[in-house]
């Protein structure tokens, strides 16, 4: 059964009780043209867990997730492959402080390959599904079906609005499981050395690691937001995800030019990488928060931007 026919019938069920009741109390029923009936709790639950259900059985998600599932494990071998016989990794600045760890502690793979793949791969897989929420409905003629249903155009937004958040958490997940598994198979784990110099036992490494891949979820708010913003302008899946991610790498160009000092600090990559400060004792809260409140900005204002576009939409698709 369909996504469109599953959400149909739970309509349908809940539009004959209302229907009876209606006419029990001696009001037109609610299928007709002067009575809206408003959507109940239980039907956005239905419509979100459908969503989510349809989302990640699609094999371009699938496929998504395989490659970032891969990252960690090439990182993995890459390194185990040059360290082998060398006596340990290189020093390094950046991501490369990661990489250097990894061959005492295996948990340190996590923390290099979300670094790895939070400036492109990350983003990218999350500007894909926001980009084609709403605009691969209108393409593939589901849109207005969906519209019909007792959901409304605001909370079928917030739908789609909350499984690309999902997928930007699942998405961290599975880069973090990933790696913590190829990094217990190739290299010792043991007691975590912080950034700080201090240093913690393994299980709250594993806790620092799982907080890590929440504030890298986090991180993507802002990408989600675009994107469900993009998706509302089009009826084409594909455009709204070309758009989506070029929007992405014209950003993270001019985080690096120098010249731009001044309003790299309002770009929404900017502060992606103080998910390090996790890894300190105490943790330095100053980057995390700024970077917390610059994706709350851009979901405020691009998911505003998309709920004035979609509810005035004159949907034909």
């Amino acid at each position: 059964m369909s996504r469109v026919e599953t959400a149909g019938s739970a309509g349908a069920g809940d539009a004959g009780a209302g229907d009876a009741g209606s006419v029990a109390a001696g009001r037109a029923p609610a299928g007709s043209a002067d009575v809206r009936r408003a959507p109940r709790p239980l039907w956005s639950l239905g419509l979100l867990r459908n969503e989510i259900g349809t989302t990640f059985r699609r094999w371009r998600t699938l496929a998504l997730l395989a490659v970032l599932a891969a990252v960690p494990v090439l990182i993995g071998v890459a390194v185990k492959i040059e360290t082998s016989g060398e006596g340990g990794g290189q020093g390094g600045s950046g991501g490369a402080a990661f990489v250097s760890q990894i061959t005492n502690n295996g948990l340190f793979l996590v923390f290099t390959a979300l670094a790895v793949t939070l400036p492109v791969f990350l983003p990218l897989a999350v500007g894909v599904v926001a980009g084609d929420s709403v605009a691969g409905e209108a393409h593939g003629g589901t849109l207005r079906y969906l519209l019909v249903a007792p959901a409304g155009r605001t909370r079928l937004l917030l739908v789609k609005y909350a499984t690309t958040l999902t997928f930007c958490l699942v998405a961290t997940l599975v880069v973090a499981v990933s790696a913590l598994v190829t990094g217990a198979l190739l290299f010792p784990v043991g007691e975590v050395t912080l950034l700080s110099g201090t240093t913690v036992p393994f299980a709250e490494g594993l806790l620092r690691a799982l907080a890590i891949a929440v504030v890298v979820a986090l991180s993507l708010v802002g990408v989600a937001a675009i994107g469900l913003f993009v998706s509302t302008l089009t009826n084409s899946g594909i455009a709204a995800m070309a758009t989506t991610v070029g929007l992405l790498i014209v950003v993270q160009i001019l985080d690096t030019i120098p010249q731009l000092h001044a309003i790299q600090p309002y770009l929404f990559s900017h502060h992606w990488l103080s998910f390090a400060d996790v890894l300190r004792e105490p943790v330095y809260w100053d980057q995390l928060q700024k970077n917390f409140g610059l994706q709350a900005v851009y979901a405020a204002v691009f998911g505003s931007a998309a709920w004035a576009r979609f509810t005035a939409r004159d949907v034909t698709a």
